[in-house]
């Protein structure tokens, strides 16, 4: 029988506006899927100086809610916390399913086109393993990516691109995601991209969110690789948000009127 992991998770992100508001609507991508060995025990989701509007399945099957922002508002805090109960399954999430077909996962986007630097490190590896079996195959491209791109905060952005993080050689989670995402849909491997949330050791506190990618295996369907922590994920991960890049999957995005510029603030607490 699978471990169970039992996680404890607060998120609170805070939008202070310079001047305020007049119209802004934000989407969000913050609640856990029960289901392929995770199962949500209690989630709740609250909002100061806005409203929620409307939540839904999106097309991907990520749960999403509408908010929007109190007219003359100056701060917008978003308040997530609750309980998931997590089955080590070795990464491995099982066959596809859902309202988006396989096909969909093998198309590029503009934040994960298989340019020069990502067709040659997905040819190296292709040379180096062609008499392992796909497994070690993905495992190792992680190394090299791993290896390729070195793990630095504060380099990169949410518009930077597979082959821009190969060209500067350092990256955060987000960037290792997508670089193994554009080198396996090159291999012939459809490939998506997963938000969440990782129970880190001896550390509660974090800035920030956690990402990794999912390759579908003809041998055992969807199966999660951590190019950042060299793992595939075990019951220390939150699977919260499935896309074919970083815009389909982000925690929140949205749209504002009005002058001046805003602040982002992260706090995030994950324990067991």
């Amino acid at each position: 029988m699978a471990e169970v992991t039992r996680l404890s998770i607060r998120h609170v992100t805070t939008y202070r506006y310079e001047a305020p508001v007049h119209y802004a609507l934000q989407k969000l991508r913050l609640t856990p899927r029960s289901g392929h060995g995770q199962k949500v025990v209690e989630w709740t989701a609250s909002v100061s100086g806005g409203a929620k509007q409307l939540s839904y399945d999106d097309p991907l099957m990520n749960q999403t809610d509408l908010i929007k922002v109190d007219s003359g508002a100056t701060e917008v805090e978003i308040t997530c916390e609750g309980i998931v109960e997590v089955e080590d399954r070795h990464g491995v999430i099982g066959q596809h399913s859902g309202y988006a077909p396989l096909w969909l996962y093998q198309e590029s986007t503009s934040l994960t086109a298989a340019g020069n630097n990502v067709r040659q490190l997905a040819a190296r590896v292709r040379q180096e393993t062609e008499d392992l079996d796909d497994i070690a195959r993905m495992h190792r491209l992680s190394a090299e990516i791993a290896e390729a791109v070195t793990y630095k905060i504060g380099k990169t952005d949410a518009t930077t691109s597979a082959e821009m993080a190969i060209a500067a050689g350092h990256g955060v989670c987000q960037d290792h995601a997508h670089v193994m995402i554009a080198a396996t849909r090159h291999l012939g491997y459809p490939a998506r991209y997963i938000s969440g949330y990782l129970l880190m050791d001896g550390q509660v506190s974090q800035d920030a969110g956690h990402a990794w990618c999912e390759v579908y295996l003809d041998t055992l369907g969807w199966v999660g690789f951590d190019v950042s922590n060299q793992i595939c994920p075990d019951g220390r991960y939150v699977r919260v948000a499935v896309g074919r890049d970083y815009g389909d999957a982000a925690p929140i995005v949205g749209i504002r009127q009005g002058e001046g510029d805003e602040a982002l603030t992260v706090s995030l607490q994950v324990q067991q």
